[in-house]
């Protein structure tokens, strides 16, 4: 059990935003993935977590990516994230893989969540596609932890390409754990229609991975009951480029700051969050993608198109994210 002294001093190291961890050890874990451990410096434990949690990693050029948490969240010793190395990517996995070496001090964030597990599920399907697999890895110790009964799915494009092989070892000896390769051959890995036809009360389902995986859960899930099916983007889908629509003003909107009552004005061309931090109303950004949620904001008036992959339909009724979202009408004020 955590003694108290020990609770308030990992409560300390948050309280400033970000936390210094050292890269205590790298591993390989599969074709082009590797695993980072991250300790405190000063032995301290690290603030606690749940399954599904994700920390921002403050790399050496200047970017900030996020990544989930794939270790049990009984571990407050640590933090572990597992990195899949994209050469089609923003660069940030690169930057991971080729900057960060055992012994570095990194910044990172304080653990967030919007991918929790359900508390009212008495059984739980995983379903991960490559490197989708980390935060359900954290779920599938969770629930075993808490005897809640579970089953999952790896998607990979084959043995060598799946990670976590000797931890999940004993998971698929048991059962829990079912393995499908598809060896790039579209149709021939997991019939996620088939594992998703039937519904079960009490049963939930929770999903991540690329793109078309992702697609494919969605359309496999659709008959599922409200609240039953979860997800996380790790990469925001790609979107057709928009054209303003007949719900736009011509003009463009002027966005009200609910505190100052300075007034922005922002065309239907212009980003909202690059508007307003021109403007001098700073608000934190990440992943720019409408992923992280780290540029939530509460509007009070207006009409918004929400473009984000984080936030739910009783969210949006409140909030938005500005990276993506979107004001659609001639006014809108933010709570900032």
């Amino acid at each position: 059990m955590d003694t108290l002294l020990e609770r308030e001093e990992a409560v300390q190291d948050v309280e400033v935003g970000t936390l210094d961890v050292r890269v205590r050890q790298i591993r390989y874990e599969g074709k082009g993935i590797n695993s980072y451990e991250l300790t405190n410096p000063t032995g301290k434990l690290l603030p606690p977590f749940d399954a599904g949690s994700h920390i921002d990693v403050h790399l050496k050029n200047g970017v900030i990516r996020q990544y989930s948490l794939c270790n049990s969240s009984a571990e407050r010793h640590r933090y572990v994230i597992a990195v899949l190395k994209d050469e089609n990517g923003r660069g940030g996995s690169r930057a991971v893989h080729e900057s960060l070496a055992a012994g570095d001090i990194v910044s990172i964030s304080k653990p967030r969540n919007h991918f929790a597990l359900s508390t009212d599920a008495t059984r739980v399907v995983l379903i991960a596609g490559g490197i989708g697999v980390t935060p359900l890895k954290a779920m599938a110790h969770e629930l075993d932890v808490q005897g809640v009964d579970f089953e999952m799915h790896y998607c990979a494009r084959n043995r060598e390409a799946a990670a976590f092989g000797d931890e999940f070892a004993e998971m698929q000896r048991t059962g829990k754990l079912h393995y499908h390769f598809d060896n790039g051959e579209a149709g021939s890995g997991l019939d996620i229609r088939a594992l998703l036809r039937d519904t079960k009360p009490g049963t939930h389902v929770y999903y991540c991975g690329p793109a078309g995986f992702m697609a494919a859960c969605a359309d496999a899930a659709s008959h599922w009951p409200k609240g039953t099916v979860h997800f996380e983007h790790f990469k925001a889908p790609e979107q057709p480029k928009r054209e303003p629509s007949g719900t736009d003003s011509a003009d463009g909107c002027n966005v009200t700051i609910a505190s100052t009552g300075q007034v922005v004005h922002v065309s239907p061309y212009q980003n909202l969050a690059e508007v307003l931090n021109e403007a001098g109303v700073e608000v934190p950004t990440s992943c720019c993608a409408g992923l992280c949620a780290t540029c939530k904001v509460r509007y009070l008036e207006g009409e918004v198109e929400h473009n984000d992959f984080i936030l739910n339909e009783d969210e949006r009724a409140d909030y938005l994210t500005v990276c993506v979202s979107r004001p659609v009408g001639k006014t809108l004020v933010l709570d900032l």
